[in-house]
């Protein structure tokens, strides 16, 4: 069985792992993503743009190219 957390901070990670030792559970802590930071930054901009409103919709999909331009 795998059990992912997700804390938001250094003291809840501390505690986590505090209740886990506790239990004698085995964890592994990965510090870093799996993914290319640029590829999270390009990523993380995108979604900004989304919320901003700055989007293309596309207005029928059978034909994409004149629903864009």
């Amino acid at each position: 069985m795998t059990i992912i957390a997700h804390p938001k901070n250094k003291k809840q990670e501390a505690a986590i792992e505090a209740v886990l030792k506790a239990l004698n559970v085995s964890f592994q802590k990965e510090d870093e993503s799996p993914y290319d930071p640029e590829f999270v930054a390009k990523i993380k901009k995108s979604l900004a743009e989304v919320k901003k409103g700055n989007v293309t919709r596309i207005k029928d999909p059978s034909n994409i190219w004149e629903s864009i331009l």
